[in-house]
This record gives structure tokens, sequence and C-alpha cells, in this order.
């Protein structure tokens, strides 16, 4: 099953909208927005999953198919630093999807000239410290009760790479050059 990453595209809208409804747990990466239908959908990719000079975000790819998001927001080139995220569909986890494309984003950043990438999850969500260390993301610390999804607050396991921190062995999926 060939993998890759790619910007997002309005065609893809079909993908998302499938990606969004197949895990419960999504809900958070998708809060307030109507993707209820495939219009929705391409909306939602063209003004919030768009390149920009602050923000970042490509397509997981499997077969052809949008499965899931890798991105880069708050980047800010004085301090050479960014917030990294990530999220997959329910079927496509547990394959090493997610952790492959952090690492392939965070080459990427280094390459283009950053230094600092940072990133949070809820310290219930262990699969998610599992993709950030793969991907050679070292815990900092922990923001007490930080996020707040409807009326429970988590709190936050922070994680950073540097550029000048080791490269990990985790093999980073490929970006598509063209479509």
């Amino acid at each position: 099953m060939p993998v890759s990453l790619r910007p997002w595209s309005r065609s893809d809208g079909p993908a998302l909208l499938a990606a969004r409804w197949s895990s419960p747990d999504l809900d958070t990466q998708f809060t307030g927005a109507d993707l209820s239908d495939e219009a929705q959908a391409a909306d939602y990719i063209g003004n919030f999953l768009p390149f920009s000079d602050t923000a970042k975000n490509w397509a997981v790819i499997e077969d052809g198919i949008a499965v899931g998001n890798v991105g880069l927001s708050a980047i800010e080139t004085r301090h050479q630093t960014a917030w990294a995220y990530y999220w997959l569909a329910g079927g496509a986890r547990g394959r090493g999807y997610a952790s492959r494309a952090l690492q392939a984003v965070a080459d990427w950043a280094f390459d283009a000239g950053l230094f600092r990438l940072e990133l949070g999850h809820r310290v219930n969500n262990p699969a998610s410290c599992r993709v950030a260390t793969a991907a050679g993301f070292l815990k900092e610390g922990t923001e007490r009760q930080k996020l707040r999804y409807g009326t429970e607050r988590f709190d936050v396991e922070t994680h950073a790479r540097l550029a000048s921190d080791p490269h990990t062995t985790t093999s980073a999926l490929a970006f598509e050059t063209a479509r």
C-alpha cells in the first residue's frame, strides 16, 4: 500500500468527510466545524488546511486517498519555531503512518530553516505520545488543565524536537512531487 504526503486539495472533501466520521475521538480535531456533507468538507480544506507563511498542512495519502493530516502552525521565522500536530482516520491507525508523517514534516521544517518544533497531547492519549516519541520529539513537561472539551479539562504533555537533536530511525514518508 503506497503511503505519502501531499498538500490537501478541495477534491479531498469526500475523504476528509469519511476520515472525520471514522472515529469519535476526532471530534476535538474539528471542533465547531460543520462537516455534514462533501461541500462543507471541501470548504473546510480550503479555509483551514491551506499552505501559508504561518501554517502548512499535508494530507497523509494511502492508495490515493487522504486518511489523515500532519501540519505545522504558528510558524515563526524570527525564532525559527512552529507547532506540530497530526491525526489519522480510525482505519489508518496502528501502521506507523503518523510517526512517519511527523518525521517527514520535521525533516522538511529543519531543511526550511526552522530550529524548534513543539507539540502537545492530552496525557490520556498514549497513542499520540508514542507518535511524538517515535518521531524524535522529547517530553518537556506537563501543562495542567490546559485544554477544555465540553466541561472537562485535560492536562497536556508537551514535547519538542530541535534541529540539533539526533536523527531518529523512523523512516519518513515521502512527499508527492505533483498531482
